[in-house]
């Protein structure tokens, strides 16, 4: 997989596992997703101003289309 099947977004984490990571775009766990931690990258917003629980998540374009992220 090349860099350009990547995309990074910024995420509001709802729960995490030892192997997948509950998260929506908006914010609303009602429509939050779970990503497999064994397909993506996560590191904690550095800078969000207190913002609790906004991770950026590193994934294949194929996963974030799939799980309606993009």
């Amino acid at each position: 997989m090349g860099n350009s099947d990547l995309i990074d977004l910024t995420l509001q984490e709802h729960h995490r596992t030892k192997a997948a990571i509950l998260v929506s775009d908006d914010g609303n766990e009602k429509r939050a997703v779970w990503l497999p931690l064994s397909q993506i990258e996560v590191a904690d917003v550095a800078g969000t101003g207190g913002a609790k629980g906004l991770v950026l998540v590193t994934l294949p374009i194929w996963l974030a289309t799939d799980k309606g992220l993009v």
